[in-house]
């Protein structure tokens, strides 16, 4: 018999996993203030590595958010990984820089480590502002993201540096300022969208990707004229929902998945999604947890890890694919939520805990997980 406790009862992924467990004879779930289970689902923010012994197994790498998870993060790892293969870090990363407020740099270490602040991030003001008067792009528009930031809150978008870092210098948590990609890819009615991939790395380390992703729609036409208005330029749900009257008009949701966009993208411009799209995602996936598996592997450990990433990109109109951000505790798009809370107890967990009698495998209907390295 097999015991897990589930601390991130928030969690739909992971709420729908314990359903699963609960579901197998094999399994039964005990207090989750107890420590003498062999599956721990932890709630993100604390996992508790320390306490992990033998033959137990958790839903988190640790280290992971250090690396790839925060938006300082994610640039300084993806500058490292580029810097050790001696390759340009903005080949589908916008070019960035790591902006840290004047009220931060001005703190102890103490005093900015309280803040999320990422006090010992280096502030690239000086490098951004000469980028910026060396021109760069059609109208030299940048976005900037809160280091911590969720759910589309603390962006703004502005071609004026003042305003930029006087905005940034308000807060109290660095921020990346990238590159704005002026030429996305645009749906009929001119709409932007972002794309979100679920990935899971499994406790040998090898990556799967679900075949059915999801489009995230703007309900409001692409307005390189109005940077203010939220509702044209991010895609996230919450913001969608909360501000524009047209949210659901187009797509249910604001959703469009893999299956109707590749026959969109067929029909209208003749690009295979599969062919030419596809690739470039499972590269920079790949390229992605590969050069972090020595931080962050499991190796050599008495327990293991698994975890569940959400990675976001954008489509420019030369239909070359950016690297947004890495989300590691994704939600799911609910029509896609019981095919990967089962693959996850299929792909990640049955290996670690086999079962006696392996339970009949169901057609899926929205996507599998597709092995990648």
């Amino acid at each position: 018999m097999y015991k897990f406790v589930n601390r991130d009862e928030g969690s739909s992924v992971y709420s729908a996993v314990s359903e699963i467990l609960l579901s197998r004879p094999e399994w039964t779930r005990i207090n989750r203030n107890s420590e003498r289970f062999n599956l721990i689902l932890a709630e993100r923010n604390r996992p508790a590595y320390a306490r992990l012994g033998a033959s137990q197994a958790i839903n988190y790498y640790r280290g992971s958010s250090k690396l790839l998870c925060r938006k300082v993060s994610l640039v300084r790892t993806v500058r490292s990984i580029s810097d050790a293969s001696g390759l340009c870090p903005y080949r589908w990363m916008p070019l960035s820089f790591v902006i840290v407020p004047t009220s931060i740099t001005e703190q102890s270490q103490a005093q900015a480590k309280k803040y999320n602040a990422t006090a010992n991030a280096r502030d690239e003001r000086e490098q951004f502002l000469e980028v910026y008067n060396a021109s760069c792009g059609n109208r030299n528009i940048w976005i900037g993201k809160s280091n911590a930031g969720a759910k589309g809150e603390s962006i703004f978008i502005s071609s004026d540096p003042k305003e930029i870092l006087e905005s940034i210098d308000k807060q109290h948590q660095a921020y990346v300022v990238q590159k704005y990609i002026e030429d996305p890819l645009l749906l009929d009615g001119q709409r932007k969208f972002d794309i979100r991939v679920w990935v899971l790395l499994d406790h040998l380390f090898k990556i799967h990707v679900f075949s059915e992703g999801v489009l995230r729609t703007s309900s409001e036409p692409y307005d390189l004229d109005s940077l203010s208005n939220m509702t044209s330029h991010l895609t996230n749900h919450c913001i969608q929902e909360a501000h524009s009257q047209n949210f659901g008009q187009y797509e249910r949701g604001n959703e469009m998945f893999f299956s109707e966009f590749e026959r969109f993208l067929l029909g209208r411009d003749g690009i295979d999604f599969k062919q030419v799209i596809a690739p470039q995602i499972h590269a920079i996936i790949k390229e992605c947890l590969m050069g972090i598996e020595e931080g962050i592997s499991t190796t050599g450990l008495s327990y293991h890890s698994f975890q569940l990433f959400g990675f976001d990109f954008m489509i420019d109109q030369k239909y070359k694919v950016w690297l947004l951000e890495v989300n590691g505790a994704p939600a799911s798009a609910s029509d896609l939520l019981p095919s990967i809370s089962r693959q996850i107890v299929t792909a990640a967990i049955d290996p670690l805990f086999p079962p006696k009698d392996m339970p009949e495998q169901k057609d899926e209907m929205f996507g599998v997980f597709v092995q990648i390295n």
